[in-house]
């Protein structure tokens, strides 16, 4: 049973694009298939979480990522009464707008396009789903409802200030009401990202030998969890040692979020979705004292995993493949693929061109971006490494 400040799946506040609604599919289980059946969430294989796309079939991509999220918050959301498919919809496009190379591809990217207008991940995915994705016989995008929007635009909080421009062009012809929170559903997406890279990344960490399990039981929440496993398995073999302890922390993670979210809402007393947007704060929520120590979790593994020297390394790498590629198709935009030039014909100016060349850039994988600058540009296929990302 859903509670009443949950999203109401039986009325949405509707499409930008008006159609018939299915009947055996509710607005949001439909939204969350069409994600998955999209080209973009399809590319997410092959662009990276934190190891480069060839580094080793074990290591996280955004893929697997995503599929992570929607676990955690398909059962955070069942707990609190939420919409589960709503939930599950935002937690799937979350990362849609990432390009290839983790977040070192962004951070040249957004370096690449401040002249015109920068370059913002999230916005992105907003732009994948309400344009760049054109199969429909009647829209661009996917057409999803107005909540899973709303989730994808602002599930990290409102957004204020400068707005990326992929965003605020969309919301110029579909008002998200950016300025309020998201629904209690997006909300629970985003802690679930938080809680799934940070458990991953310390698996992944592990794999790729950046630091020991010796380390990981020094950080705070995860020496108790190796407590716990020491005491009731003593003398496990170390892989089964550290998946026990890492599942410990996985689930103090989730049931830290589910506590204190309970209290919040309850404080609150929601009567409906509206009262969460306008709550004036997130209600789904670390406990302080849990975030205290994630931070130092967070430190750590930007120290000892994000800032590794072959991390760094390779960082150097990528982005010059990036910063080669941008000028390369905005001087010679007849190499962009076919279905592309229509649009380059289209541009009215050296802004549209370049958001053109972005929008390609970012929609690639890192096979093929590293494919796409040794057949253009020239130069040694990427060797083995690392890059950064989360």
């Amino acid at each position: 049973m859903t509670a009443p400040y949950a999203t109401d799946p039986a009325n949405p506040r509707g499409r930008l694009y008006p159609e018939e609604e299915s009947t055996f599919r509710s607005p949001f289980q439909r939204d969350r298939d069409r994600i998955i059946h999209s080209s973009a969430f399809r590319r997410l294989k092959h662009k990276t979480q934190v190891f480069i796309e060839h580094e080793g079939d074990y290591f996280r991509t955004r893929l697997t990522h995503s599929i992570e999220v929607a676990q955690v918050a398909r059962t955070i959301a069942a707990t609190l009464g939420l919409n589960v498919e709503l939930t599950e919809a935002v937690a799937l496009a979350h990362d849609l707008g990432h390009t290839p190379f983790g977040h070192t591809g962004e951070e040249a990217l957004d370096a690449l396009m401040q002249p015109y207008g920068g370059f913002d991940h999230n916005a992105q995915a907003l732009r994948i789903v309400t344009d760049l994705e054109r199969h429909y016989a009647e829209w661009d995008g996917l057409n999803l409802t107005w909540e899973t929007l709303e989730g994808i635009a602002k599930h990290n909080g409102p957004v204020t200030g400068d707005i990326p421009y992929a965003l605020a062009a969309y919301n110029d012809r579909h008002d998200l009401e950016l300025h309020t929170h998201a629904s209690a559903e997006a909300q629970v997406a985003a802690l679930s990202d938080d809680i799934a890279y940070n458990n991953h990344d310390l698996h992944d960490g592990l794999r790729a030998e950046l630091f020991s399990t010796d380390d990981l039981a020094e950080l705070p929440i995860l020496r108790d969890c190796f407590a716990r496993v020491d005491a009731k398995y003593p003398g496990l073999n170390y892989y089964r040692r550290r998946h026990e302890a890492l599942r410990r922390f996985f689930g103090v993670l989730v049931e830290d979020v589910i506590a204190v979210s309970r209290r919040n809402l309850a404080d609150l007393n929601p009567a409906t979705v509206h009262d969460i947007r306008h709550a004036g704060r997130m209600v789904i929520q670390f406990s302080p004292e849990l975030w205290t120590d994630l931070k130092v979790i967070r430190k750590f593994l930007f120290e000892r995993m994000y800032r590794a020297p072959a991390v760094v390394d390779m960082r150097v790498v990528v982005t010059k493949m990036v910063n080669e590629l941008f000028p390369f198709f905005i001087a010679n935009p007849g190499e962009l693929p076919k279905q592309w030039r229509k649009d380059v014909a289209d541009a009215a100016d050296q802004t549209a061109l370049a958001r053109i060349v972005a929008d390609y850039i970012a929609g690639m994988t890192d096979r093929f971006a590293i494919q796409e600058h040794k057949r253009l540009i020239g130069g040694e296929v990427i060797p083995p490494g690392v890059i950064d990302g989360n």
